[in-house]
Order: C-alpha cells, then sequence, then structure tokens
C-alpha cells in the first residue's frame, strides 16, 4: 500500500496532486462508487482501460459505508472493505481509495448525488468530472435519489459487457435531458444537454464479488480473480470463510 497515507482521505485540494495542478491545467477526476465487497480483477481492470481512453487523471475509488440501493444486513465491516481497496490501489498513482462515503455515526445512507456535489465543488471549472458504473447499475438510474440532476452534474462512463444491447442504455435518459438531435442509442456516445453518457467497451473480466466470497467460503482459491496483497488480506483477517463478515456498520 502507497506511504502517501494522505490520499486516503477522500478529495481534498491540499491532498489530491492532480486538483494542485488544476491552475496549470484540466483535468479529469472519475468517481468508481461500491460496496467492494471484495473489490476484484474486474474493478482494477474497467479502472485501467476508462483512465486510458478518456484520460482520466485520477479515479477516486469510493466503498460506500451506508449503501441505499443493498440489504446491508451481511455486508463485511467498512474499514475492511477500505483497506481491501487501499491495497488494490497501491501500485497505480491514478487510482486513489477514498473516504467520501465512509459510516455515518447515525448510520445514514450514502448518496451518489451528494458525493458528486462535494468533488464538484472542489473542481475548476474546466476539469470534468465523470462516473464509471458498471451498466447493470446504470440502468438502475431511475431508482437513484436525484437521478436526473446526476444526469446533467456528471459525465457517466457505463462499462459495458459482451453481448449487451447497448441501446438500452438511452433508455434511462429523460428525453428533456438530451442535447437537441442526439440519435438516443445509435453510438456509443449519448449527449445530453451539459454532460455525455459515454459505453465502455474492451472490459472482459467474468468475475462477481458474490463469486468470490462463495467460492472463498467453499475453501476454493481465488487467485487471480482478486489483487495478490488483497488475497493476503482476506486470509489474514479470516474474512468471507462464513456468513458472517465482521461487524456491520450502523
Amino acid at each position: 500500500m502507497r506511504s502517501d497515507t494522505n490520499r486516503t482521505n477522500g478529495l481534498l485540494k491540499s491532498e489530491t496532486p492532480a486538483l494542485q495542478l488544476r491552475t496549470r491545467q484540466a483535468v479529469n477526476i472519475a468517481l468508481f462508487g461500491g460496496t467492494f465487497d471484495p473489490i476484484h480483477s474486474g474493478h482494477l481492470q474497467a479502472a485501467r482501460v476508462a483512465a486510458r481512453k478518456y484520460h482520466l487523471s485520477e479515479i477516486l475509488f469510493v466503498p460506500t459505508g451506508s449503501p441505499p440501493h443493498k440489504v446491508r444486513d451481511g455486508l463485511t465491516a467498512f474499514p475492511h472493505r477500505f483497506a481491501m481497496v487501499a491495497l488494490a490501489c497501491g501500485k497505480d498513482r491514478r487510482f486513489v481509495p477514498s473516504l467520501l462515503e465512509s459510516p455515518t455515526p447515525d448510520g445514514r445512507p450514502r448518496y451518489s448525488i451528494d458525493t458528486a456535489r462535494v468533488v464538484r465543488r472542489q473542481l475548476g471549472r474546466r476539469d470534468r468530472l465523470f462516473f464509471l458504473v458498471g451498466v447493470d447499475a446504470f440502468l438502475d438510474l431511475p431508482h437513484w435519489k436525484e437521478y436526473c440532476r446526476l444526469l446533467e452534474l456528471v459525465n457517466f462512463i457505463v462499462v459495458s459487457r459482451p453481448g449487451f444491447d447497448t441501446g438500452r442504455i438511452g433508455a434511462v435518459v429523460p428525453p428533456d435531458l438530451l442535447n437537441a438531435g442526439d440519435s438516443r442509442g445509435l453510438t456509443d456516445t449519448l449527449r445530453l444537454r451539459h454532460t455525455t453518457v459515454q459505453v465502455l467497451h474492451g472490459v472482459d473480466v467474468p468475475v462477481a464479488s458474490r463469486d468470490i466470497r462463495e467460492a472463498i467460503r467453499a475453501m476454493h482459491r481465488v487467485t487471480g480473480l482478486v489483487p495478490p496483497l488483497v488475497e493476503q488480506y482476506i486470509v489474514k483477517e479470516g474474512l468471507y470463510r462464513s456468513r458472517r463478515r465482521g461487524i456491520r456498520q450502523g
């Protein structure tokens, strides 16, 4: 894990190298949220491909402390999930583990729109804010808090999968948010009035956190499915050996 521990404190002007450069050049920052229970090779591959294609200065990996869209019962304790994210991010300086959605004392849910607003306020006018998300999560976007406002605030990078009909992505965006004359769903870039929704291909890592947890519970090796340091952490801490996974938060 990198020794630059200050970079794990979320997005702070004084701590994020990309923002320190903003007076000289614009930066592209992406948010990559999720439970990361655990973070795996598919997450990292998607981040690498997105960083290369969209020239991302940094990707903030934001494990959520209290996810509003998932059942929290049985969720691995936040300190474990954050530690695994920090370990996974250690070899790429573009990847920054973030505490932006760490658990609150009262256990209230964290919402993406609030996180995006916090980050956007700290960016310059020429800086671009992206939101990296899997295609299934994007299709669920209408159930997110203030999802129309979120679509207007950030540029979405939607990670597709082989065989998926990308035309379904356009159906998520309300017509009044589309840029005039945009051909909904006919290309991999959907232009909105203030932002874009772009489909990211080339990420084909058939692995899911649920499958990793089940494999560990069945005493199977997960080498290659998670970064080596994450695998070592899981073994050391005895995670996922039973259905009781750490201490519940909130």
